[in-house]
């Protein structure tokens, strides 16, 4: 292709000047060096780019198209060229997210609220699209950010600690396990366990409660809504242990009662994971700060990791 940028700039240069030695200036050329790129632009294609004879200069059909080109390409280009720049300093970017943590939309949503008032140049997006298996879309690139209490050792992968919380048991007010402080793991060999649609093996009433001690709920029931889930709960349908924030909310009335997992209770931590190549951009960093402080402004019983 004989056509490029720098022959666009010349007629955009010449248009608004009117004159070749006003043009050169503009482009910071010679105007030999102008006439040159003209020339050779009126030769290769057997043209004549505009009438050499009028004052200010008049552009000739050829011209005129070469002209209207340039003014649809240049804004282009240099909008191309100023959003690569602000990319390139970490100023703007792409986020999307993908959440493992179906509670978590409690405190994503305003993390991103406030996010954006910030940041507006930030392409975002939320999905749950991988929810379920989201760290191979992560490193393909689908998605930029992953919210996970699983992190994996991965040279590719960055996983930044946002809080540490306490994952607690809820149960039907009048069950037969309300009354006690905290449960067992043999506790729930009997009951049906209800949990979002992830594999047990990512969930840590089973990771870190009942697999260490060889224990199996009675039955597993997966609800994907968690207003659903509590209400199966308070109608005596089963269990379900999720995060103490998750449950603050429906600590009120006397419909449920809230347990302890083990004496000392269990606790995990949750990640942001990112790829290693975008762990220096301002706009992550920005987002993950973001994040912490609003989860320690709205979230109980939540600590620094």
């Amino acid at each position: 292709m004989y056509l490029g940028v720098s022959h666009l700039r010349c007629l955009e240069a010449l248009a608004a000047t009117g004159s070749l030695t006003a043009a050169a200036q503009r482009l910071h050329l010679t105007q030999s060096a102008l006439s040159h790129q003209i020339k050779g632009l009126e030769q290769h294609f057997g043209v004549t780019l505009f009438r050499r004879k009028s004052r200010p200069l008049n552009l000739t059909p050829a011209g005129e198209r070469l002209l209207s080109l340039a003014r649809d390409v240049l804004p282009l280009m240099e909008g191309c060229e100023y959003a690569l720049e602000r990319m390139g300093h970490g100023k703007t970017g792409r986020l999307h997210i993908a959440i493992e943590c179906h509670s978590c939309f409690k405190w994503l949503m305003p993390t991103l609220d406030s996010y954006r008032e910030s940041w507006p140049e930030v392409e975002l997006d939320l999905t749950q699209a991988h929810s379920f298996d989201p760290l191979p879309a992560l490193r393909s690139g689908r998605v930029d950010l992953v919210i996970t209490s699983d992190p994996q050792v991965d040279p590719a992968l960055v996983f930044h600690p946002l809080f540490s919380y306490e994952s607690l048991l809820a149960v039907a007010s009048n069950h037969v396990l309300a009354q006690q402080e905290y449960v067992r793991p043999a506790d729930l060999a009997d009951e049906t366990l209800i949990t979002y649609p992830v594999d047990p093996a990512r969930l840590d009433v089973f990771s870190r409660f009942l697999s260490p001690a060889g224990v199996q709920p009675a039955a597993i029931r997966r609800v994907e809504l968690t207003p659903l889930i509590i209400q199966l709960v308070a109608s005596g349908r089963g269990v379900c242990a999720l995060p103490a924030w998750a449950l603050e909310e429906y600590r009120k009335g006397n419909q449920l009662q809230m347990l302890r997992l083990g004496r000392t209770g269990v606790r995990a931590t949750l990640y942001a994971g990112i790829r290693a190549e975008d762990d220096s951009a301002d706009y992550l960093s920005a987002f993950l700060q973001q994040a912490s402080r609003t989860c320690f402004a709205q979230l109980p019983d939540i600590r620094q990791p």
